[in-house]
Order: structure tokens, then sequence, then C-alpha cells
């Protein structure tokens, strides 16, 4: 999946994401299970926007994501924030030769990307690799319910000055996947308008899949939670959120 060019309005699409909410949930979580250290693995970073925060409270940020695009925009945010980020541009099922870590992340619904099982389970292992002994792994994903009964076959949009947009959620090839079909229209420094259309697919598992997967590799799955609180998941639950120690 190409984000040449999206990198620019994603930070407009994301404009209403509560990033505040996933740093409590890491500070929350680091607090509980002791974890003295500060340094972190952002995996599918992104822009940066997570990245930014933690590295703004003291946190030793490395951010890894497949789109040089979206890492140069993190960059420039780093540089606009005076802080420091060490970017990497790789595949997090391929990842390697980066060190350990005290806590790594995978938020945002970024694993519900990789395209298949064993993606999942291949990015799984690289994070157990890349985690120090009795580390956190953090992430969250779409559930079921968000995924069929949310998404499919909805459509949003937005219309101000500076970018617009039409996305449109389709049910995708795979079991329990959707294709986001998106066209933005941007407004250039003449005053016209460009267009630019992404398509992208996620892909989504039961809750007790992604944790079968994870004790396979070596992680003891502490808690499963939902929507950013402290409740178990129900069967309206949109996010799920997994905290996992490398035993």
């Amino acid at each position: 999946m190409s984000y040449e060019g999206f990198a620019y309005v994603y930070d407009f699409l994301m404009k209403d994401v509560p990033y505040e909410k996933w740093m409590q949930f890491l500070r929350e979580k680091k607090e509980a299970y002791r974890i003295k250290e500060n340094h972190v693995l952002d995996l599918g970073c992104g822009t940066g926007e997570l990245s930014v925060r933690l590295s703004k409270e003291g946190f030793e940020v490395t951010g890894v994501d497949l789109s040089e695009d979206m890492l140069m925009v993190a960059q420039e945010k780093a540089m606009e924030e005076r802080v420091r980020l060490s970017l990497f541009q790789q595949d997090m099922s391929e990842l390697e030769g980066l060190g350990t870590f005290d806590i790594i992340t995978i938020f945002c619904d970024s694993i519900n990307y990789l395209p298949s099982p064993t993606e999942v389970k291949k990015t799984f292992e690289k994070v157990h690799n890349h985690l120090k002994e009795g580390g956190l792994f953090l992430f969250d994903t779409h559930s079921l319910y968000k995924v069929k009964e949310i998404f499919m076959n909805q459509t949003y949009a937005e219309n101000e000055d500076e970018v617009s947009y039409i996305w449109t959620s389709y049910p995708g090839d795979e079991p329990d996947s959707v294709d986001h079909e998106l066209t933005f229209f941007v407004n250039n420094e003449n005053g016209l308008y460009e267009r630019l259309d992404e398509w992208h697919t996620q892909r989504t598992y039961p809750m007790n899949q992604y944790t079968s997967w994870l004790e396979e590799i070596g992680f003891t799955v502490k808690e499963v939670t939902a929507d950013f609180t402290n409740e178990a998941p129900n069967e309206t639950s949109e996010r799920i959120f997994f905290t996992c120690v490398k035993a």
C-alpha cells in the first residue's frame, strides 16, 4: 500500500482522533506494570503524532513506518517541536536490527493493515524479539463489530476550504476485512483543487485468535479491554486494546 501524497492529508483525516487517550493508556499501563525505563518503539508511527507527544514527555522514541512520506512528515513535526525521534522505514512484519525496548506500541489500529494471519504472527514474533524481558507490548485493533456493522457499506464526507474528502467502505475480499475508498480534493497554492485517490484495506480477527497467537509466541496477555476504558469488551465494543508482557 502506497502512502505517497496521502501523508500530507493524513493529519486532516485524523484531526479528531483522540491521541491523548492513547497517551493516557500508555501512561497507565507503564505505571501499573512498573516499567521504569522510557525506551519506546512506536510501530506504524505514521506522521509521528504520538511519537512526538511521547518524546515531549521524556520518552526515548524510535518510530517505524512503511511509508517514507509519512516519516518525512514525522521528522518535520519533530523539528518544529524541537524533539528528537529516531525514525526508520521498515515493514513491521519484517522488523530487524533496532535493539530492544521497554515498551512497544502499535496504536491507531495500524495492525489491521496487515493483510493476512501470517503477517500478524510475524509481527508479533518481531515485537517479541525486540522487547526486553518483562517489557510491555500495547496495541489496539478494530473489533469485528466495527468492521462488520459500522464500516461496511458506509460513506463519510467532509467539505472544508483546504481539504475535502469522500470516504466509502466496502466488504473486502478476505473474511472480516473492509476496503476503504478515499477521494480527496486538496486546494493547492494556485487556488485549484487537486484530486487524490486512495484505496486501503483493513482486516481484523476474533479476540481469542489474537490471544492465541500472542501466547503461542511467548507473550502473557495481561488485559483485554475496550474503547479506552478498563472494561472488558462487549458485543458492541469498537476498539479492542491488548496489554501484553514478555514473560
